[in-house]
């Protein structure tokens, strides 16, 4: 099983969540966030200077199954792009254990129906 965690562009986060559950990832997290990278900008207004250096972005975080890591990450860089600086980051990290509290199913069973 893999975290995989991404930090989009909140004006992209309806393409990239409309993606991935084309992906067939069903459950997902999100949270706004703001965040700071390289560009560093300021705005003056009437005379008061404001810092406009933190950007808002959408922090998503999913657990998926070894077999869709791939397509969830294609899905997430398709929807995501846009070509510019500040399109965002990916990461990916593994899951020791996963545990459905409802039944106790552990491992990838208790990411999905066991049906599936």
């Amino acid at each position: 099983m893999k975290k995989i965690e991404a930090i989009v562009r909140k004006s992209k986060f309806a393409d990239v969540r409309k993606s991935l559950h084309e992906a067939d990832i069903e459950f997902l997290s999100w949270w706004d966030v703001k965040g700071q990278g390289d560009a560093k900008q300021g705005l003056i207004f009437r005379g008061i200077a404001y810092d406009i250096n933190a950007i808002d972005r959408i922090y998503i975080s999913f657990v998926v199954r070894e077999m869709n890591v791939q397509k969830s990450i294609d899905a997430i860089l398709k929807s995501a792009f846009t070509g510019e600086s500040g399109d965002g980051r990916i990461f990916v990290s593994t899951i020791d254990q996963s545990i459905r509290i409802r039944t106790g199913d552990l491992g990838d069973e208790a990411l999905y129906n066991k049906e599936l």
